[in-house]
């Protein structure tokens, strides 16, 4: 009896030891859950088919082939990103999700793989001029919830109404019906609005804030950590990046230099 007590006792100590490995093994192969939110085109839209596109889901398609791991992306509004990942909804954060030392204190974040600034997108009759003359009695700015646009604009702005909405496109309409003086947004976005509409708006490019895009990660995900990082510098190297850009950015890539505005992966 006890020989056979020990026998069964050591072929469940077996299954369990192959059960572990089995389970260990399936965590590198496991699907890898990315969370965006798919609002925010060329990065983060969504096709005429109703697929997820733009430079962000590239990028995460290429790190799940880096990782041989499939990839399914999950859309999610852009305040909700961080509580899903602490939450385990989602794996990784890839949606032009800028590396502060706020959202440092939750959750960690790979090398920065996009820089960029604040810039602003102002009314065509509006007398801004720039980050120089946004705090002044009677300035209504406009941000976007979330963003580090509205930390900055809480921090710097004393004087200036903030306008916070939840809707890029929300903000611009604000300025284009002149019921904000500007948005404070991104540099591209800035662009790209004043392209879409040239006659109501203008383009204040220079940057009030440098920043810097990163992957955002559990800080308890070292290993996935080392493995993001390994494939942005991987992804560099081989040009992957300044694929993007061209496929994606070349317009807006040309009237930044031109302007003498940095704007680079």
């Amino acid at each position: 009896m006890r020989k056979l007590v020990t026998l069964l006792l050591s072929c469940f100590l077996l299954l369990l030891g192959s059960s572990c490995k089995k389970a260990a093994d399936n965590s590198e192969t496991a699907t890898l859950v990315v969370g965006m939110d798919l609002s925010y085109p060329p990065f983060e839209s969504i096709n005429t088919h109703g697929e997820p596109s733009g430079i962000s889901v590239e990028i995460a398609r290429a790190l799940g082939e880096f990782l041989h791991r499939p990839v399914r992306i999950e859309s999610i509004p852009f305040t909700g990103l961080i509580p899903s990942l602490l939450t385990g909804k989602i794996d990784l954060i890839i949606s032009s999700m800028t590396d502060t030392k706020e959202r440092g204190k939750t959750i960690s974040f790979s090398d920065p793989y996009l820089k960029i600034g604040l810039a602003v997108l102002a009314g065509k009759k509006s007398v801004l001029s720039g980050g120089g003359n946004l705090d002044e009695s009677g300035r209504t700015i406009a941000v976007r919830q979330g963003t580090t646009a509205q930390v900055w604009a809480m921090e710097h702005l004393k004087v200036a109404k903030v306008l916070v909405l939840d809707k890029e496109s929300s903000a611009v309409l604000e300025v284009i019906q002149g019921k904000a003086d500007g948005f404070l947004y991104d540099q591209m976005s800035v662009w790209k609005n004043h392209q879409e509409h040239p006659n109501e708006t203008v383009a204040l490019l220079d940057p009030v804030q440098s920043e810097s895009w990163a992957i955002g990660l559990r800080p308890s995900d070292t290993v996935l950590l080392g493995q993001v990082n390994r494939f942005l510098k991987s992804f560099r190297s081989t040009g992957g990046f300044d694929r993007l850009g061209e496929s994606y950015l070349k317009d807006q890539k040309e009237a930044f230099t031109k302007a003498g505005i940095p704007f680079y992966f």
